[in-house]
């Protein structure tokens, strides 16, 4: 009976997370972002948003090859191939989230295992509508929830295996692929699995080692040499490493507030700390004698540090490290892991300010910290044992009744306007200006303002030229090339914020670009704004635009509400020799020397920024300002 209800309780938690999912199925504008990069591997182009520039525009690598991956397995449509993949992962996550937290309390002998913390999770809005999105979350909670079953079973295991010790580590080193703050966490789970006990200590070490680090590290060095950076464009367009605290607790509590999250959280916690005390085989005891072999026995010390016949104080140093290394390979040592992952999360969330997007970056947050709680074991009271039975019922029933209301509540009553703290229902936004409940295809996007008029100026200027959204938002603007013309024209550069709607509504060979940086490195580097909208905090005037692509920069062919002066500074500072050698980084071919350039500047090229007003750029790389244009 235990073992059914545990079952029907992970089946129901899955239907239930799958058809609120999709019921708010969408592809997100940053998700058409990450297909726009599959579309050129399948043609071949490379891993680049632009065919002319070694950007790597999505934050998630793995995310970025899964998702070419299986498009090239199905051939089906992009859209939903990513639309099915990010349902599908993150339903598996719940499951794996329950499954791990049922063998840490000892599995169905410890009671009736009932949903308690994976309700939570799939209860409040944010997650049901990142359950697709075309975006990486759903990566992320799966690859957590993953590690998090298999440190679990590591821990709890009888004998710790070498293949099932070197998947682990396999696992865990993926961490920074997913994304590049989840080296925190895998940094926590290798370090832990690596001090512990372990057959064959030397051997099995280095294979670890060299498992863990083999994707990773060597997907490092290549990112290095082909996009000359340490870490994804996305990180330096955004300035990952710069602290904006204040934004980064109105972040917080915009998540923690409508939901009144903390009373879950502080339910579940109360109700585990009771459980682990006066449950019985629970985290607490874990069931575990220990032993550690794998084909060859080699006897391990009890991982609840078993009284010993001799006092602690006259043991040898050697059999304290051993007693010290045998509580790490507990569940307890497991569950804190996962307890500091979040807050370690937590306060990376904090420092970079958030997100733009309602609770999208917290979810990992409040994924790490359900886990130890997604199942909670309830059963028949017993004499002695009534605290921790009642308090697993409890529990449950006050946690249904939250999730309920919260899976109610609207978060943000104004989401899908953007208001003064920059945050916005990601999701309610892109519905309520495409018209679409469920915008998922390219086309849907079509129906967003100036998308339509953008393909229009597109087909009507067989030449080329520079797309610019005029300031009254209603048209673009073309900036025509130089005579003379080659034949077939110089191609389309479009440049605006929306890279998703706007790339995957073009052919590959349109050029897109953003004045934030996302997929122009020039953007990228320019110097963030102090009071900018989070996630939106840069903003290059297109007066470079005009300079970089090399269009003609006089009226009337330059539209009116450009300064001639503006243009003519952009093109000397883009004679900057650290601006030149940004761009040759991405743009020249790469060749073995450019490759080796790349990889030793990298660094360098990462942390250089320029002034977004092309005078001042001018004076701080000491260059000689060009006349004013009247006086030519």
């Amino acid at each position: 009976m235990p073992r059914a209800v545990y079952s029907i309780g992970i089946a129901l938690t899955a239907l239930f997370f799958a058809l609120g999912g999709w019921e708010r199925r969408w592809i997100a504008d940053d998700g058409l972002i990450v297909l726009r990069t599959v579309r050129n591997l399948l043609a071949g182009n490379g891993p680049v948003f632009n065919i002319d520039d070694r950007v790597e525009t999505n934050t998630s690598a793995a995310w970025t090859y899964i998702v070419y991956a299986f498009s090239w397995l199905t051939q089906a449509r992009l859209e939903y191939v990513v639309l099915t993949l990010t349902l599908v992962l993150s339903v598996a996550a719940i499951v794996l989230a329950m499954l791990g937290a049922g063998r840490l309390w000892g599995g169905t002998k410890a009671g009736f295992l009932l949903p308690a913390g994976a309700v939570v999770y799939i209860a409040v809005p944010p997650a049901r509508d990142y359950a697709t999105s075309g975006l990486e979350s759903a990566l992320v909670i799966f690859w957590l929830g993953l590690l998090w079953l298999l440190l679990v079973r590591w821990s709890k295991a009888e004998t710790v295996r070498i293949p099932a010790l070197l998947t682990l580590a396999f696992v865990a080193g993926l961490g920074p692929m997913v994304r590049p703050e989840l080296l925190m966490v895998a940094a926590l789970a290798l370090l832990l699995v690596f001090l512990a006990p372990t057959p064959r200590p030397w051997l099995v070490r280095t294979a670890f080692v060299v498992i863990a680090g083999a994707v990773p590290v060597g997907y490092q060095i290549w990112r290095m040499g082909y996009y000359a950076l340490p870490y994804p464009n996305t990180a330096v367009a955004k300035d990952a490493a710069g602290a904006k605290w204040g934004q980064g607790f109105t972040y917080l509590w915009n998540l923690v507030d409508p939901y009144f999250l903390w009373l879950p959280l502080v339910i579940l916690a109360v109700a585990g700390i009771i459980l682990a005390r006066f449950g019985g085989d629970t985290p607490r005891s874990g069931g575990v004698n220990g032993s550690i072999h794998s084909t060859g026995a080699e006897p391990a010390e009890r991982p609840d540090g078993a009284e010993r016949t001799k006092s602690s104080i006259h043991e040898p140093a050697g059999g304290r490290l051993r007693r010290l290394q045998s509580k790490l390979r507990t569940p307890a040592a497991v569950v804190t892991l996962f307890l500091l992952s979040a807050l370690l999360l937590q306060v990376y969330s904090l420092r970079v300010g958030g997100d733009f997007m309602h609770g999208r970056m917290l979810l990992p947050v409040l994924f790490c910290l359900i886990l130890p709680f997604a199942v909670l074991p309830v059963r028949l009271p017993e004499r002695g044992r009534s605290l921790a039975a009642t308090a697993g019922g409890v529990a449950v029933i006050a946690v249904l009744g939250w999730a309920y209301i919260a899976s109610n509540t609207t978060g943000m009553v104004t989401g899908s306007t953007i208001g003064r703290s920059g945050i916005v229902d990601e999701r309610a936004y892109y519905v309520l200006n495409t018209g679409h409940d469920h915008p998922i295809r390219a086309e849907d996007y079509l129906d967003y303002p100036r998308m339509r008029a953008m393909v229009s100026a597109i087909e009507s200027t067989p030449d080329g030229g520079l797309l610019i959204n005029t300031p009254s938002f209603t048209h673009w603007d073309v900036v025509p090339p130089p005579l003379p013309i080659p034949e077939g024209g110089v191609g389309h550069t479009v440049y605006f914020l929306n890279l998703g709607m706007t790339s995957m509504n073009v052919p590959l060979d349109v050029r897109v670009i953003d004045q934030m940086g996302l997929a122009y490195p020039l953007a990228a580097h320019s110097d963030r704004l102090t009071d900018g909208r989070i996630g939106h905090d840069k903003s290059l005037y297109a007066d470079w635009v005009v300079a970089d692509t090399g269009m003609v920069d006089k009226h009337p062919w330059l539209p009116w509400y450009f300064d001639e002066d503006w243009v003519a500074q952009a093109k000397v500072a883009l004679t900057c020799p650290e601006t030149q050698d940004l761009l040759e980084s991405s743009r020249a071919d790469l060749t073995w020397e450019r490759w080796k350039q790349n990889f030793k500047r990298s660094f360098e090229f990462a942390k250089y920024r320029f002034d977004r007003v092309p005078k001042y750029a001018i004076e701080l790389c000491g260059l000689e300002p060009p006349p004013p244009v009247g006086t030519r």
